[in-house]
């Protein structure tokens, strides 16, 4: 399905995980293309869940392990969500989270254009069917290093608070250090909320900001990059649990925001 307002289209595919395939802003295409790609959800966790494993009090839950002998972006970024509702501005869609998460709940994501067509925020809500279960949520956007033929490249600018230093296996260690200049795969800490800004120069400048605490940053490809925020770290699942119960479900939103420098 296709929104738009202003000078703003997106498109959402709830066939495809409920992925944004496409941002464009006065026709320039911004999110890279294919069906990896684009924008899509994270959740019940975000980034790696090392071996896959979930503990639970005494008990480990077994996820199926995705990225070398990790479990990678949760599990329904290739599911079919059902549209509950849409309008030329916003869509919202919902996904019951089933086998292979060993817990019944619900995943709500809710896409919502400005009317004046300056901004996109995205809304995330999980809740249990039953059981109190720890559960992450976030987005995995990626964005074209150079979206215009020969145009300018995209340079990330944030003030973090820490680095989560990183494992051989590009997992936190659990120490907390500096920031340190990239090629980054990494973890940040922004306890005041997350406040990240890509800029093309003289072409576009977008913010991105969410109350969530966590954003990776990765740079390492040539033809785009992401800034992901989310709830936790990742393997936060057993280091920073948060638990969805039923009084108390798990709620994120993050805002793009977007002016033009031509």
């Amino acid at each position: 399905m296709r929104l738009s307002a202003g000078d703003a289209e997106v498109t959402v595919l709830p066939d495809e995980g409920a992925r944004l395939s496409s941002l464009r802003i006065k026709g320039t295409e911004l999110l890279r293309p294919g069906e990896k790609y684009g924008s899509f959800v994270m959740v019940p966790w975000c980034g790696r869940t090392r071996h896959g494993e979930v503990r639970d009090g005494a008990r480990t839950h077994q996820l199926p392990v995705d990225a070398g002998p990790h479990a990678m972006h949760g599990t329904v970024r290739r599911r079919r969500w059902h549209t509950a509702a849409a309008d030329e501005h916003s869509a919202s869609m919902v996904v019951d989270l089933s086998d292979p998460w060993p817990w019944p709940g619900r995943v709500t994501q809710t896409v919502r254009l400005a009317e004046d067509g300056g901004s996109l925020s995205l809304s995330l809500g999980v809740e249990t069917a039953g059981d109190s279960f720890p559960a992450q949520a976030g987005w995995h956007p990626w964005f074209l290093r150079q979206p215009v033929p020969d145009g300018p490249e995209a340079r990330i600018d944030f003030t973090p608070a820490w680095q989560e230093e990183r494992g051989p296996d590009h997992i936190p260690t659990g120490k907390r250090i500096d920031p340190v200049p990239g090629p980054r795969d990494d973890c940040f800490g922004m306890p005041d909320g997350v406040d990240v800004t890509v800029e093309w120069p003289g072409l576009l400048r977008l913010r991105i900001t969410s109350r969530a605490e966590w954003v990776v940053v990765y740079d390492e490809e040539e033809e785009a990059v992401c800034v992901e925020p989310q709830t936790g770290p990742p393997n936060g699942l057993n280091t920073h649990p948060r638990l969805v119960t039923p009084l108390e479900p798990l709620e994120v939103t993050t805002t793009w925001s977007w002016e033009t420098l031509d």
